[in-house]
């Protein structure tokens, strides 16, 4: 019932924005009077900032047109390369790389956002490697006849994106698939599989979140899983290709997301506000651009999202050496030449620090040449991967360690 009165709500504010931006237009038009009194551009402006906020959004594009490599400005390629139910395999590329460039498989979260979150990490690392990216499904747009998915599912396509790829190619987990990346590449060492990863990157992931547990982690743990099963997990309406299917709505995930941060968000808005009430139109249309990513969100199956909570948050299934794949034991143990790199943000306040480093001390016939740890001093969760920090600092020490190990690893291979 809780979907059908958000489809309500967001039918009536897709209407009120809609409103509202007519009559900013209408305000801030040079020929109407009003519009230089002293409250018209405040009311312009204000009616702006509500239509924005209010307005619906459906996914957004990655948009990346050009990158600067090898000192020249490079047109991009992107195309889908393989299509599955509950996601798809897109790759991008320039004329400007060589025969030779890494290939790099970024592992994109399946948490409320799309892919498109990762469009800063995709573009800098574009700059000198061949980028693939998971495209996550929107749940709510995948017909029930395409069956579940859960994440045994999950790990399942990263084994077979990696395996479309082939050997040599370098992943990189930002946050919440750290997880099922790591078990895809236990299994496949295990299995001595030609395609495993060279390298493994994880940035901000909760590989144990036992160590410096932050507010979304305590939450999984101080409720039983049948609190997230009875209020989180909704029915899809009819009206879309998935009704009927049972997840946990995008918007109740957002909804999670903007109350731990509320007053900065409110905030923000408010400095909106004022650019726009003084002219400066650039500083508010780059606050327009990061919301009209932050508040573009999806559904995620119920199942994946369920057995993710248990698994990871409330039993620590995979620090403990009890996680499973297909009713198989993940074993840890097993990854013996696929080189880790563990990315931490000093202030995430997501995925605490340590949670990530963890992955070293649980992988102990791992050599240490081929283990790194990196703390990002004063960077957030977002940080880690995204802006300017992540461009200039944090992405080369991620370049470097794929070159470090892609030799020897790809001669273990042959």
């Amino acid at each position: 019932m809780l979907y059908q009165i958000y489809e309500v709500q967001r039918a009536w504010l897709a209407g009120a924005s809609a409103a509202a931006s007519i009559g900013a237009e209408w305000l801030a038009n040079p020929r109407n009077p009003l519009g230089y009194t002293g409250f018209g551009p405040a009311i312009s402006s204000a009616m702006e900032v509500f239509s924005h906020a209010a307005a619906p959004r459906t996914k957004p594009a990655f948009g990346i047109r050009t990158v600067e490599s090898g000192g020249k400005t490079r047109d991009v390629i992107e195309a889908d390369v393989l299509h599955r139910p509950f996601g798809n395999l897109k790759r991008f590329t320039h004329a400007g790389l060589p025969a030779d460039a890494p290939k790099l498989l970024i592992v994109a979260p399946m948490s409320g956002h799309y892919a498109t979150l990762l469009r800063g990490t995709v573009e800098r690392m574009l700059e000198n490697a061949e980028v693939y990216i998971t495209d996550w499904a929107d749940a709510k747009l995948v017909p029930m006849a395409e069956g579940s998915f859960d994440l045994d599912d999950y790990i399942d396509y990263v084994i077979s994106f990696l395996e479309h790829i082939g050997p040599g190619t370098h992943v990189m987990a930002v946050c919440q698939p750290s997880v099922p990346a790591f078990a895809a590449t236990a299994v496949m060492n295990e299995d001595r599989h030609p395609c495993r990863p060279a390298t493994l990157t994880m940035m901000g992931g909760p590989i144990d979140t036992r160590q410096a547990p932050t507010e979304v982690n305590d939450m999984a743990t101080t409720r039983p899983l049948a609190w997230f099963r009875q209020n989180l997990i909704q029915t899809v309406p009819v009206q879309y290709p998935g009704g009927g299917r049972r997840v946990y709505p995008g918007f109740l995930q957002l909804a999670g997301f903007m109350s731990m941060n509320l007053g900065n968000h409110m905030m923000s808005h408010y400095a909106m506000f004022k650019h726009l009430v003084v002219g400066d139109g650039e500083s508010a249309e780059a606050t327009k651009i990061f919301y009209d990513e932050y508040l573009a969100v999806c559904d995620m199956t119920a199942e994946f999202y369920l057995q993710t909570v248990n698994a990871v948050f409330k039993e620590f299934l995979l620090p403990r050496g009890l996680l499973t794949h297909r009713g198989r034991k993940v074993d840890a143990g097993a990854i013996t030449d696929t080189a880790i790199l563990c990315i931490e943000g000093e202030r995430d306040d997501i995925s605490g620090v340590g949670q990530t480093r963890a992955a070293l001390d649980i992988t102990p016939n791992l050599p240490d040449a081929r283990k790194q740890y990196h703390l990002a001093t004063g960077v957030g969760h977002y940080g880690i991967f995204n802006g300017s920090k992540w461009r200039s600092q944090i992405a080369p020490i991620a370049e470097r360690w794929m070159a470090d190990h892609a030799r020897g690893r790809l001669q273990a291979v042959a």
